[in-house]
This record gives structure tokens, sequence and C-alpha cells, in this order.
């Protein structure tokens, strides 16, 4: 897809949290419904979801234990980690179609990510493309592009990942992360993000999918058991974990309950029904909670009834099976000025405001109260 002049580029629909729109952006085939696909894994370490972390299964009446919650926010370890899991660059532009994917890191020191991103501070956006393993080295990617950014004042952020998967305990430390440092995941056209890696992509604020997305069971790479029923134990042991973390991000724990029936060899496919079912596509119903709450005290109730209309307007009029997003991105531009937006009071809060670059906004003229009611009316 190629983007033209009089469209905008290729973006971010919820990089901030007034995006509320993003559905299904490709329609899957009825085959794609019910497919299993094998992947050709030739050991673990090239992708699927595997756990490597030690654990001591619980009685069944246990307590859950506290230690399932992300741990206390702590300083950023810049100590020298090589890039081996996969490729990293960094991008100022949203348009990667026309663009690119920008310079290729060579490592992840504190230097060459500032060089990478200071580029950026204009525009207040970067692209963080990662094709590769979920690692210890891809979850300090992460951390540290995150924490440069925000010293440089760069506060709208994509993830645009391929990933065949890794391990489970750093895509729950890597997502944890992400979901405190307001970041947009995409799954770009041709792209995959599966197991370990859909861990990752249920933590961003918005997850833009118009790749594939499939899960599989969890391997016990460091398993003693000797039967199924130990193995079983280790396993539900991992499986709480997961549980919990869909949990606090907003994903629905049957995720957890469907990996488990599927052999780590094959590979469920999921729809774009199921990936809206189990909240791992468009905006974050976890952090929308947060949302709602915080536009209310800065922009006001209005603000937010009017962002719901918008929402409720997209989907009913812009979405259409097979759209593509210079098409779906015109439709909600054209869209939003029946509502007001870019409001005037919190224009970076208004949905697209990707699209509004930086001082030189320049606001579209606001409908009249008039056609503003109309335009809402009926949208319930």
């Amino acid at each position: 897809m190629r983007v033209s002049p009089r469209s905008p580029v290729i973006a971010t629909f919820a990089v901030l949290a007034s995006m509320l729109l993003m559905g299904c952006l490709r329609q899957a085939s009825p085959e794609e419904d019910t497919l299993l696909e094998t992947v050709p894994v030739t050991s673990p370490d090239d992708g699927g979801a595997f756990s490597v972390a030690p654990v001591e299964p619980e009685p069944d009446d246990a307590v859950p234990a506290v230690a399932d919650a992300p741990a206390p926010e702590q300083d950023v370890d810049w100590s020298d980690l090589p890039l081996t899991a996969g490729d990293a660059s960094i991008s100022c532009d949203l348009d990667y179609v026309a663009q690119g994917d920008g310079e290729p890191l060579a490592d992840l020191t504190r230097e060459s990510l500032e060089a990478a991103l200071m580029p950026c501070r204009e525009r207040g956006v970067m692209r963080v493309r990662y094709n590769g393993r979920i690692a210890p080295d891809f979850t300090a990617l992460v951390q540290r592009a995150a924490t440069v950014a925000d010293e440089l004042g760069v506060d709208k952020r994509v993830l645009d990942i391929t990933s065949v998967g890794g391990q489970v305990e750093e895509a729950i430390r890597a997502g944890d992360f992400i979901a405190e440092s307001r970041w947009t995941i995409w799954v770009r056209e041709g792209a995959s993000c599966h197991s370990a890696c859909v861990f990752v992509l249920g933590a961003g604020d918005t997850r833009l999918i118009t790749g594939r997305v499939g899960i599989h069971r969890i391997i016990r790479m460091s398993s003693t058991a000797t039967t199924r029923a130990e193995l079983n134990a280790e396993l539900r042991a991992v499986y709480d974990r997961v549980r919990s973390y869909l949990e606090r991000n907003g994903a629905a724990v049957a995720v957890a309950d469907l990996m488990m029936a599927v052999p780590n060899r094959s590979l469920r496919l999921l729809t774009a029904d199921e990936l809206r079912l189990y909240g791992l596509d468009g905006v974050n119903p976890a952090q929308d909670d947060l949302d709602r709450l915080r536009l209310m005290r800065k922009c006001g109730e209005d603000f937010v009834i009017r962002r719901d209309a918008f929402t409720r307007a997209f989907d009913a009029r812009c979405k259409a099976p097979r759209t593509d997003l210079d098409a779906l991105n015109a439709c909600g531009l054209d869209l939003r000025t029946q509502f007001g937006f870019p409001d005037e009071i919190c224009p970076a809060e208004s949905p697209l405001s990707e699209f509004d670059t930086g001082t030189a906004l320049v606001l579209a003229p606001p409908a009249s109260r008039d056609d503003d009611a109309q335009a809402r009316g009926g949208e319930g």
C-alpha cells in the first residue's frame, strides 16, 4: 500500500489514549477461521513460547502469589548487552512504505539510542522496528528506547514488530514495561506475532493488526517432570502467571486456556473476530478505563462524550471489510471535524492527534452546535 500526498501517512491510531477506534482492518477468509498452521521450528530457541524460569507448583488451595504483579519501577540497566535476538531500527516517520524503517541500531548503548532518537524530537514520534525473538535484549531495547524518548520529549511511540515468539518471562517483563510507557503495537502487512509475542502485543495502549497473530502451547525448557501429572503441575504455575499478566493488561484470560489446547509444533491463527473477542486488537480496555478518568479531569465531560460519539460513528461509517489504512485514515479525519476535533482545549488528546504536527497545529473549523448535535444524533 502506497500513501498518497492527499492522505495522512500510515499512522498509529492510538499512540495517544484518545484513540478508541481501531477494529477489524483485515477480515479473515472463511478458510482462516479454523486454520492450524504447522510452524517449521527446529528448536525452541528459534521461536515458540518457552518458559525457563524455575517454578514451585502451588497446592490446590494456595493463595495466588503477590509476585505475579509487576515489580516496582527500577532504574534501567545500561550495562553492555549486544542485540543478538533480532534486528532493530528506529525511524521518526510512521510511513514505512515511503520512508523505510530508519537506520539499523548497531547496539543498545545510550549513545546509539540518543543518536537515533535525536531527529525525532521535532515531531515527537518514534517507531521502533523489531524483527526477531523475544529475549532479554528485546526487553532492554524497549526499556532503553522509552527511557531515552522520555528524556528527549518524544512521547508518541510505536513498536513495529515481527516475531515468532521466544521466552515467556521476557515477554511478560517487556509487556509490563510497555504497559506503563505508552506504546502502540503494530503487526503490519506481511508481519507476524506468534506465541510469546502475543503477550507483548496485549500490553500496548492500542494494537494495530494487519498481519497474522498465532498462539500455541508453552514449553517448559527447565522442566524436571517425569510424568504428565508433574509436567501439568509445572505448567499450571506458569499459566497462572500468564493469566495474571493478561488480566492486568486488559486481555482475556481465555487466551491462556486456548494456548493449552494447541500443540507447540502447530500454530492456531487467531481470526479478526477472535482478536477483538480476546481484547488483543484495537484499544486496550484496561488503558481506556484509566484514560477516561484522566480525560474527564483534564478535558471535561463534553470532550469525553464527543470522543465516544466519534468512535461509534467511526465504527459505523468508516470500517468495512478489507478497508485499507489510507481509506480508513481519510474517513476518520473527515469525520472528526463533525465532532469538533481537534479540540481547542485538548488538541493532543483528540482522536487522530498524531496527524496534527507539533506547534504548527492547524485546528479544523469546529462544527457548529447545530451541526454537532445533528452529527451526534442517532449515534447512541
